[in-house]
């Protein structure tokens, strides 16, 4: 009798125990987990290094700006491009004095050279307080810029000082960036990649100014003009500001002496160091072309 509940004893603890390791491996599903995250939430998979789902990123940096846009009512606007290094006429003459209180030679010539080049500052400036200013609306030709210092900062803040709103589109850099104080804060945006960062500044421009810069300003400036020559846009009025500076660093002639160029293409902007001719230039090829004009 005593071995027979011994043995169901051992029985019994032997289904309590197998009981207890099921519990041990199922008990949690049986409870429930928690869920993953829904993929378009998951910024590590959206952000992975697989060229799956770059389509999806690019997709996402175009469609921000241009529902952007299409919230705040920005029918049209007005692309300026420039340097990042340009430097304001006051910020540009204390880098001179200070250059000359050091006695380096070489600081004293850099900070000249910036000197000179910061009366680009005011006359982008001066351009785009005259856009802002003189557009029939306020939602038409809004200044759009990189967003960055320089040409860009003194171009939002033409816009500001007519205390009107202004666009910036900055781009990620591998060093640190911050946008300039002047950009309107509901049309910052920041970008990854360059070719869709390009594409907005084109999505909806009703012209393109370009004062000096360097690679940056010349690959957007040549893109745009290539975009017309090819007819992959409507055609825009394109003005070039800093006659010494353009004419020195391109010899426009050449393309056509070496049939590059057709000598029509030179008629596809203009270049000068008058803001108000500039503005003038864009006017009446809106009027020429039927569209619709600012205020004059």
């Amino acid at each position: 009798m005593k071995k027979k509940k011994v043995v169901q004893k051992k029985k019994t603890a032997s289904k309590k125990k197998k009981a207890s390791a099921e519990v041990g491996a199922f008990g949690e599903a049986a409870k429930g987990m928690p869920l993953p995250e829904k993929a378009y939430e998951d910024l590590e998979f959206i952000n992975s290094s697989s060229y799956e789902l770059r389509g999806i990123r690019l997709q996402l940096e175009m469609l921000r700006p241009a529902m952007e846009f299409k919230k705040h009512g920005i029918e049209s606007t007005m692309a300026i491009f420039g340097s990042a290094r340009t430097k304001s006429p006051k910020d540009a003459s204390k880098e001179l004095s200070e250059a000359k209180k050091s006695g380096s030679k070489k600081d004293v010539r850099e900070a000249t050279k910036k000197v000179k080049m910061s009366r680009y500052y005011d006359m982008a400036r001066k351009f785009a307080r005259i856009v802002s200013e003189k557009s029939a609306d306020k939602d038409k030709y809004v200044v759009l810029t990189g967003g960055g210092p320089g040409i860009m900062e003194a171009a939002n803040r033409g816009a500001h000082d007519a205390k009107c709103a202004s666009i910036g589109l900055n781009i990620s850099l591998p060093f640190e960036q911050m946008s300039n104080p002047y950009v309107s804060k509901h049309l910052l945006f920041q970008f990854h990649y360059f070719s869709i960062r390009k594409m907005t500044f084109l999505l909806k421009s009703r012209g393109l100014a370009t004062f000096p810069g360097g690679f940056g300003t010349i690959d957007e400036l040549f893109e745009t003009l290539t975009l017309i020559q090819t007819k992959k846009i409507k055609p825009i009025p394109v003005v070039l500001f800093g006659v010494e500076f353009w004419n020195n660093l391109i010899n426009w002639e050449y393309f056509i002496e070496c049939g590059m160029i057709s000598p029509k293409d030179l008629d596809l902007f203009i270049i000068t160091d008058d803001p108000n001719e500039g503005w003038e230039f864009m006017k009446k090829f809106w009027k020429k072309r039927k569209h619709i004009a600012p205020v004059s």
